[in-house]
């Protein structure tokens, strides 16, 4: 477990953008589903923020996910999200894996 690579972000969407930021996210998930080291791609929202939307990813290593940002078409779904989010994304989450069911 220890080798593997977690990362879990907030993206704020501008006021009633949520939803098309949700849609960007999930193409991107379609995208890196078969990256090399892609184990888990989740975007999901917070029913009491009516803005955000969270994607939490778990690759087999840390350089698998950012190569997984120079693949084909990711950067113009990156390109699309900017403007609709409410400023820059902040830095996901980086978390230790301990275990648990599906890992």
């Amino acid at each position: 477990m220890a080798n593997k690579y977690l990362l879990h972000g907030k993206l704020t969407a501008q006021a009633g953008k949520k939803e098309e930021l949700a849609k960007i996210l999930l193409e991107a998930s379609k995208l890196v589903s078969t990256t090399k080291g892609c184990q888990l791609y989740a975007v999901s929202k917070d029913k009491n923020d009516g803005n955000a939307v969270y994607v939490t990813e778990i690759w087999d290593s840390k350089d698998d996910h950012d190569n997984s940002l120079k693949g084909v078409g990711v950067r113009e779904l990156i390109m699309k999200a900017m403007p609709i989010m409410d400023g820059q994304p902040t830095k996901g989450q980086e978390l230790e894996i301990l275990g648990g069911a599906g890992i």
